[in-house]
């Protein structure tokens, strides 16, 4: 694009949220706090989420890169890159939603036989159908090959098994499986990727209560569930192939992901509570804000190379682990400024419950999408070049 594309392509996209949605304001804002306890409201809030993702897709903004025969506008990476920092100064989110597109439109893009791709992609993208992604297990995490969830061929596919850490899974409608379908097989290849209808007989939907009130994750068990012999994505055992397109896009997502500028709400919080002068709070906001910035600053090199048309210059396991840690800092460092505060449950302050919850949160950083350990082995070896 040259440069005058760029000016015309950054007004389409602010006239867009101009007339759609409001500047954002700060932690009272809807989609600054997604979690909720109470699931009246999650339920809301989901649906909220929803409709966004359909203004968004309904003017041409939804999948910006993708081939317009699946409803995306055909557009470059940059332009994509363009639109999402636009956005992220408006008060809207798709919430999780915009993550199950990413992943679940990542295998169906790239593997996906055609009648799958015009089949499904259109209602994912436009939020009309609403996918999860059924791959942790609860002895298969980090080590996600050593599932133990079979299918079993007869006619059509049986699958049995238990899968965990799934979110979103109490709104799906269909969730991307990974099953293993030959036991005799080495672990990374004997397993085959389905889409499984969520509301199908057998499969049983536990939300996990977390200890911030919420029910992100959730349990799922696959009881015999039928799924059709035309739902493998892919080729039969050759699901890890798909599974790695999937979990390349997963921490690539996370480790750009923003909601809020949270250096300049540390900051306003440390100017409120009086602790920018002291000298040990001080530390810590120079260590967290430096964190930060060189956060900011790799983004900011992968939108250059975005724009170049380059392949990223910084793996996306260095970003996920950066902002990993940088959200484990940030909410320890909220609650240290808040002190005593931050036990207060103050109706018209929303400071405290924000940053007891960015606090207890912490741990879905440094485990979603791969724990920080899986991670680091990346970097060693992507990376560094280091044996394995």
């Amino acid at each position: 694009m040259t440069e005058i594309d760029e000016d015309a392509w950054r007004t389409e996209v602010r006239a867009f949220l101009d007339a759609n949605a409001r500047p954002r304001t700060g932690l009272d804002d809807w989609s600054a706090s997604p979690v909720h306890d109470d699931p009246g409201a999650e339920a809301a809030y989901f649906e909220r989420c929803r409709a966004w993702q359909r203004t968004v897709f309904d003017h041409g903004f939804a999948g910006i890169t993708w081939p317009r025969e699946y409803g995306g506008r055909a557009g470059t990476p940059w332009q994509q890159a363009v639109y999402r920092d636009e956005e992220s100064r408006y008060d809207v989110t798709s919430g999780f939603l915009s993550s199950t597109i990413a992943l679940a439109g990542a295998a169906l893009l790239a593997h996906g036989r055609e009648d799958q791709k015009q089949r499904y992609l259109r209602p994912l993208l436009r939020g009309d159908e609403v996918w999860c992604q059924l791959f942790s297990e609860p002895d298969a995490g980090s080590d996600l090959a050593s599932l133990k969830t079979r299918a079993v061929r007869d006619g059509d596919w049986i699958v049995d098994g238990q899968k965990v850490w799934t979110s979103g899974a109490q709104h799906a409608d269909f969730g991307i499986l990974l099953a293993r379908t030959d036991l005799d097989a080495p672990k990374h290849h004997g397993i085959t990727c389905f889409v499984a209808d969520m509301h199908a007989p057998g499969v049983e939907v536990r939300p996990l209560r977390q200890m911030t009130g919420a029910s992100h994750f959730n349990e799922v068990f696959l009881n015999g569930v039928r799924v059709a012999a035309d739902a493998v994505i892919g080729e039969v055992n050759s699901g890890w192939t798909v599974a790695r397109s999937v979990l390349a896009a997963e921490s690539a997502m996370i480790g750009s992901s923003t909601r809020f500028d949270p250096v300049v709400e540390v900051l306003r919080l440390a100017r409120e509570h009086g602790c920018e002068r002291d000298p040990v709070m001080r530390q810590a906001l120079a260590r967290y804000v430096t964190r930060e910035r060189i956060l900011g600053l790799l983004r900011e090199r992968l939108r250059r190379d975005i724009r170049a048309g380059n392949r990223p210059s910084v793996d996306g396991s260095v970003m996920k682990l950066l902002w990993s840690q940088a959200r484990a800092a940030r909410g320890e460092l909220g609650v240290a400024l808040l002190g005593a505060d931050a036990l207060a449950d103050d109706g018209a302050n929303s400071d405290p419950r924000f940053w007891r919850v960015e606090l207890m949160s912490r741990y879905w950083g440094s485990i979603g999408g791969g724990t920080d350990e899986v991670h680091k082995n990346h970097v060693a070896e992507r990376v560094l070049g280091l044996p394995r």
